[in-house]
């Protein structure tokens, strides 16, 4: 089984490219997604959340208020630590039981969608890894309009990440997605066939 890293600058279009890999037959281990399993309320990740931060990041709907906490941790760097010191230890031991439970099952192809994979994570241990980039424009352009952000906020959450031109050293493979939905597919398609032809 080979396992591939899969990353990119917030509003890149990593979500995108990892769409079009499951659609074509890879397995996805989507980082954000274990994050978001494991912060359900009453769960042992979501209960030390609280403890550390104050019911304050707790919605009215009882779950996580992720604006809330992200206000809390962007600018500190210690509360930063801490988040990632309850969030990081449980995140790997899922992302190891789900890799355990592909293998098993015959998974050829195992992608692993990590947005902070440089940041946080360590690039050597996958055989390959897969960098989507936009340039920084057009992923303002995209936070402001998909997410409702001011110019302000979308800047400071792309500047808060390592610059892309240090990922694009480091990466095996490169998608950059700085023209139609059409382009971004084709580039993708042949990065895809250059991962399975992976030896």
């Amino acid at each position: 089984m080979k396992n591939i890293g899969l990353t990119g600058n917030i509003a890149a279009g990593k979500s995108t490219v990892a769409r079009l890999f499951a659609e074509w037959g890879a397995t996805i281990i989507d980082a954000d997604a274990i994050v978001h399993e494991l912060q359900r309320p009453g769960t042992p990740v979501f209960r030390a959340i609280i403890d550390r931060y104050g019911p304050g990041v707790v919605a009215e709907d009882g779950t996580l208020d992720r604006a809330a906490l992200r206000g809390l941790v962007f600018d500190d760097k210690k509360a930063l630590a801490d988040l990632n010191a309850i969030v990081h230890p449980a995140v790997a031991a899922e992302r190891t039981r789900l890799i355990a439970e592909a293998q098993a099952s015959g998974v050829k192809l195992l992608i692993h969608d990590i947005p902070l994979l440089f940041e946080v994570g360590d690039p050597a241990k996958f055989d390959a890894v897969v960098l989507v980039d936009a340039p920084v424009a057009a992923r303002r352009e995209r936070l402001e309009r998909t997410r409702g952000l001011d110019r302000g906020t979308a800047e400071s959450m792309i500047a808060a990440q390592m610059p892309s031109a240090e990922k694009r050293k480091r990466a095996t493979f490169l998608i950059d997605n700085d023209g139609s939905i059409e382009k971004l597919e084709q580039r993708t398609r042949e990065v895809w066939n250059r991962l399975l032809r992976l030896r």
